[in-house]
């Protein structure tokens, strides 16, 4: 797996070899940040439910000021430090429950990326803790990757734009 573009494009993650550990598609990882490359720029992001890093370190290579990423599994905690050390990236990586996570964090994000597990009900509870919490700054975005077979409840936030990449759909959420 590669950076697909940015300042760190071309440069290797480390392979995974865990299989819990679902990383987004080139194809898929390439649409999002083509998508978002004129807003990325400057901006603070939260990689929640961050498996290898691979989307808070593409955040990063198109200019992203600042990335957490959060994970509850020490493998992918592990992983995703090794990438960030290999591509001498300093960031805070952070292993903790999401849920947790959202109900303590002081800070607020432009973009936050939700990848949780399949069909874990996880956005439905995150969704709300992040509206609650306020997580996102005001113009700020959601993406959520889920299985393109999955359906959820995005309240209180409204979809503005959703694709599909195979078994795979990306949803955009703003407030």
């Amino acid at each position: 797996m590669r950076i697909n573009s940015g300042n760190f494009k071309g440069r290797k993650l480390i392979k995974n070899k865990y299989e819990h550990i679902r990383p987004t598609a080139d194809k898929v990882r390439q649409a999002l940040f083509t998508k978002l490359q004129f807003f990325i720029q400057g901006k603070s992001v939260l990689d929640l439910f961050c498996g290898t890093g691979a989307l808070g370190i593409e955040a990063l290579s198109h200019g992203a000021s600042s990335v957490i990423f959060v994970d509850k599994d020490y493998r992918s905690v592990n992983l995703t430090k090794n990438n960030l050390k290999n591509l001498n990236i300093n960031a805070k990586v952070v292993k903790c429950d999401a849920v947790k996570f959202v109900e303590v964090c002081q800070e607020s994000f432009d973009l936050i990326i939700l990848d949780p597990p399949y069909k874990s009900g996880l956005y439905e509870k995150v969704l709300p803790l992040i509206y609650e919490k306020k997580l996102l700054n005001d113009d700020g975005l959601i993406v959520c990757e889920h299985s393109s077979n999955d359906t959820f409840k995005y309240f209180p936030f409204k979809v503005f734009d959703e694709k599909r990449y195979g078994t795979k759909t990306l949803t955009y959420l703003e407030k």
